[in-house]
């Protein structure tokens, strides 16, 4: 573990910034009282900023503020934004691990722009041509790590080998070097179904597991995603994208019916009366603020992108993701890791 960490934030990125971006950290804060390695770099308006920061008083110790008076808008596009974005607070945020010492960068930004932009000044790792979108997932046994979300729209299987490679190294950096069983999201759980992509990918899996990188787990269907049986689901940006917004979707819905059902008359809103601490325990089990956070993977630095639409809990959440994946050591576990796929240690 290293002896400091440093967190760049991009404090303007998202919707209600800096508020909730500075009650977010307030609350990581909080939480983490005995925590003196880790420190915080707040990039954007330094006005702003401090007046947050004075509002739900944070002690400015482990705190610096880089002034950054221009922000990236939802409404900018990729291609004008490398023209339009030099010295916002998401550009400097995520420069700031090629010339300030940063170990990490998070944004609640334009997903697309913070993509552009930290493939851009990160540049990939060596033999990753495709970086990839990873996230977490709630599960019967606790959390999967799923990619690629959305990042690349076509794959071919060294893609797939490499999402593998890197998913299985994220696993290990967040939960304590357990070895992750890694799985194939596919039509079917038997060897022969699936397009010759998949069928490539699953036996240049089924070999490189021998490394013992991660226990190949085959395929899994995506109605057994949330069983738990496998921690790292692989899949191209399209498939992983429709698995997402699918899941996100069954997930609200359950959720509204749920609560519709409990307020449908009397009777119903007395029985919540008895099934309270439950139902407690099934939202919080499910609540998406507590899994804010993805991860872009492939590059020569971590950079988070946090929800934009989430509140302070939820960029709490993506702020101890951070500090996880530094602390898990996860660029050194990636490269460990990529050493093997030729047969090398």
């Amino acid at each position: 573990m290293k002896d400091k960490i440093i967190i760049a934030v991009d404090a303007m990125g998202g919707e209600n910034s800096p508020d909730k971006n500075i009650h977010g950290l307030s609350l990581f804060l909080q939480n983490n009282k005995k925590l003196k390695n880790c420190f915080f770099k707040l990039y954007g308006d330094e006005k702003k900023i401090k007046e947050k920061i004075k509002k739900y008083k944070i002690s400015s110790s482990n705190i610096t503020i880089h002034n950054s008076l221009s922000t990236v808008s939802d409404e900018e596009t990729p291609l004008t934004a490398i023209k339009n974005s030099k010295d916002s607070s998401m550009w400097n945020s995520v420069n700031s691990q090629i010339e300030d010492d940063a170990d990490i960068t998070l944004s609640a930004g334009n997903t697309g722009v913070l993509f552009v932009i930290s493939r851009m000044l990160l540049k990939t790792i060596e033999g990753v041509n495709k970086p990839a979108l990873a996230g977490l997932w709630p599960n019967k046994k606790g959390v999967s790590v799923v990619l690629d979300l959305g990042a690349n729209i076509e794959c071919d299987e060294k893609n797939l080998v490499d999402f593998s490679e890197m998913g299985s190294a994220l696993f290990k950096s967040l939960f304590n070097d357990q070895k992750p069983k890694v799985a194939l999201l596919n039509i079917g759980s038997e060897e022969i179904k699936g397009t010759e992509l998949i069928k490539k990918a699953y036996s240049r899996l089924k070999d490189i597991s021998k490394y013992g990188d991660f226990e190949f787990n085959g395929y899994v269907e995506g109605n057994k995603i949330f069983e738990g049986s496998s921690d790292v689901i692989i899949a191209d940006g399209f498939t992983g994208n429709i698995a997402l917004k699918t899941a996100e979707g069954t997930s609200k819905f359950l959720t509204d019916s749920l609560k519709e059902a409990l307020q449908e008359n009397l009777l119903s809103k007395f029985s919540l009366l008895f099934s309270y601490f439950s139902l407690k325990r099934f939202k919080n089990k499910l609540d998406p603020r507590k899994y804010n956070g993805a991860i872009f993977l492939g590059l020569k630095g971590p950079v988070v992108k946090s929800h934009g639409s989430t509140d302070a809990f939820g960029f709490y959440h993506s702020i101890d993701l951070c500090y996880r994946i530094i602390k898990g050591d996860l660029m050194s576990k990636i490269k460990n890791n990529f050493s093997h796929i030729d047969g090398k240690k």
